[in-house]
């Protein structure tokens, strides 16, 4: 009978899954993580995480292909419809066609797969040039909205360029963000988060950056369908020249030099 297999949503979870089944011999009807459960006519079971189990499952798959533990890595973080089922039906084919497997790009179980990890890799592409940060009490803060879960890809990338800072990129879309300082660290969930209003010399800076931007565009060149293929719109909501006017707006100087409620509390007690 076929099973609704439920995880924790975790990467390692999801390849338990793929250990389970194969304990069972069971093709799993679907996959469920804790945060959209659903009711089902389906049987359910609950599949721990297990580091020992998940790393089998790696191992296996690196034996046949480096490329294929690739794509999976990636795929799992992708915004495929049914991610998962279409993970496992490509680890299935592997493990009964072996490493020949990656070359059958019109397969049905490789075409969708390899699709959803160009669109990330694409989308991750993008977001190196397109992320903007802003320096706010000396850490880089900045915000992106994409489609895949592309901070793990990311994170090499801003840690190594801004290695002697402090950094914070949040993805409004997953709710994570990633954390940097002193050559350590992590990406974490995180429900809500405001970035704080800037400076002067904060707002100063995004001003020019802003009017660097209006100058050297050439009106008589002024192609708005060929702006929208290069800077697809939907990441115009977190870029600096793309905003209002609130947004260049510093905060009051007094209220940017107050001291804080914990340090009056801290003054009051010494």
């Amino acid at each position: 009978m076929e099973t609704i297999y439920r995880y924790d949503g975790s990467f390692e979870g999801f390849l338990c899954c793929v250990f389970e089944s194969y304990v069972n011999r069971e093709l799993p009807a679907a996959f469920q993580t804790a945060e959209d459960l659903s009711p089902t006519l389906f049987p359910t079971r609950w599949v721990e995480s297990n580091q020992t189990r998940a790393r089998r499952i790696l191992r296996s798959i690196q034996r046949r292909s480096g490329y294929a533990l690739e794509l999976v890595e990636k795929g799992f973080l992708t915004c495929a419809p049914e991610r998962e089922r279409m993970l496992y039906r490509f680890i299935r084919a592997l493990y009964d066609f072996g490493p020949d497997l990656v070359r059958r790009l019109s397969d049905e179980a490789v075409h969708p797969l390899v699709k959803a990890v160009r669109h990330l890799d694409g989308e991750v592409h993008l977001l190196r040039g397109f992320t903007r940060f802003s320096d706010l009490g000396g850490t880089l803060v900045g915000e992106i909205a994409p489609k895949n879960r592309v901070l793990p890809l990311l994170r090499p990338h801003f840690c190594n360029r801004f290695y002697n800072e402090r950094l914070i990129l949040y993805d409004r879309t997953h709710h994570e963000a990633l954390f940097y300082r002193d050559g350590q660290w992590c990406i974490a969930p995180l429900d809500h988060f405001e970035i704080a209003r800037p400076g002067e010399r904060e707002a100063q800076f995004r001003r020019l950056w802003k009017r660097f931007y209006d100058t050297v565009a050439i009106a008589e060149r002024y192609n708005p369908r060929c702006r929208r293929t290069q800077m697809p719109m939907r990441y115009w909501g977190t870029m600096t020249e793309f905003q209002d006017e609130s947004y260049f707006e510093a905060v009051p100087a007094a209220v940017e030099a107050s001291p804080s409620p914990a340090a009056l509390e801290e003054g009051r007690q010494g």
